[in-house]
């Protein structure tokens, strides 16, 4: 059993995402005429101050995240995204991965201990059944939402700004804030004035 942090990575990182958008915006008004190089920031700046966020729909992200399957619960909830998820139907697990909560840090010794044995009977009781004879996809059953998984989830950037705004919130639950709080600032560093407004509460 290996308790492992969360983490993201990028699998597709947007590329002249805001001169993409400058190139689909400048169709509504016709001033494609006016494009220079330095003229899409200042650009999608004005559309974004508007409103006009159906611009960035052009530009898509897709981004791999190793989380617990409780956040990935929440991530498929995004309706106008794709994802690919680790399978626990076809994946046998030998050394079975747990994710450590964001919290654990806060957690007394006692909790931590309490926690650290559930993971290691699910583990058990997993290994056990498939010596019984059980397929993957049975033994499947008695995993817990802390069982870590792999997730690519594909969204066009008005998508992502909709799942920042969501799962950055105070009011979202502290694993899935956490992840989506890292992932916005990596978001914020490659594709400048798009996220640029999305502060931490």
């Amino acid at each position: 059993m290996q308790l492992i942090e969360q983490s993201w990575e990028w699998i597709l990182k947007p590329t002249e995402a805001l001169e993409r958008i400058e190139v689909a915006g400048r169709t509504c008004y016709k001033s494609e005429d006016k494009i220079t190089k330095d003229s899409a920031e200042k650009f999608v700046k004005a559309i974004m101050s508007r409103g006009h966020e159906s611009v960035i729909e052009h530009v898509n992200a897709s981004v791999r995240f190793i989380t617990n399957r409780g956040v990935t619960h929440e991530l498929v909830r995004h309706r106008l995204c794709a994802f690919s998820q680790e399978s626990t139907r076809y994946v046998r697990y030998n050394d079975v991965e747990f994710i450590k909560p964001v919290w654990w840090g806060a957690s007394t010794t006692r909790t931590q201990n309490f926690f650290l044995d559930a993971c290691a009977t699910a583990e058990d009781s997993y290994n056990q059944l498939i010596q019984l004879g059980w397929r993957a996809e049975q033994a499947r059953e008695v995993l817990p939402n802390a069982l870590k998984t792999e997730i690519v989830v594909t969204a066009n950037l008005r998508e992502w700004r909709h799942i920042f705004k969501l799962r950055t919130s105070k009011a979202a639950h502290p694993q899935i804030r956490a992840l989506m709080l890292s992932c916005l600032k990596g978001f914020q560093e490659v594709i400048p004035v798009l996220f640029d407004d999305m502060k931490e509460d």
